[in-house]
């Protein structure tokens, strides 16, 4: 399975970005898929994920109510509506994914396939 991740950019505090994972390959599993990000000088960490089939959807505190996941699985993509944008919302977001039946993991060891990431960047 292939990720590529595209949306990022430059945006100022209280806007708006939407963020695309699309999956090519052998997408015929069962995949959640999660969004993850690395500010600088930072650890990775988790911001929002989405079971394969749409019905469960899980929140990183820090933007629950600002940021919505959602997917299409006719087109093997997933979307990050990001709005109310600070400026701790900076990073390089990474999409993945991962084939672990019912569950959505929270963890980056939950997933197997990862995208190259695209910069967000927010002005204040």
């Amino acid at each position: 399975v292939q990720l590529q991740a595209s949306g990022g950019g430059l945006v100022q505090a209280g806007g708006s970005l939407r963020l695309s994972c699309a999956a090519s390959g052998r997408t015929s599993g069962n995949y959640a898929r999660g969004w993850f990000r690395q500010a600088p000088g930072k650890e990775r960490e988790f911001v929002a994920a989405i079971s394969w089939s749409g019905g469960s959807t899980f929140y990183a505190d820090s933007v629950k109510g600002r940021f919505t996941i959602s997917g299409d699985n006719a087109k093997n993509t997933v979307y990050l509506q990001m709005n109310s944008l600070k400026s701790e919302d900076t990073a390089v977001y990474y999409c993945a994914a991962g084939a672990r039946g019912s569950l959505v993991p929270r963890s980056g060891t939950g997933y197997d396939y990862w995208g190259q990431g695209t910069q967000v960047t927010v002005s204040s």
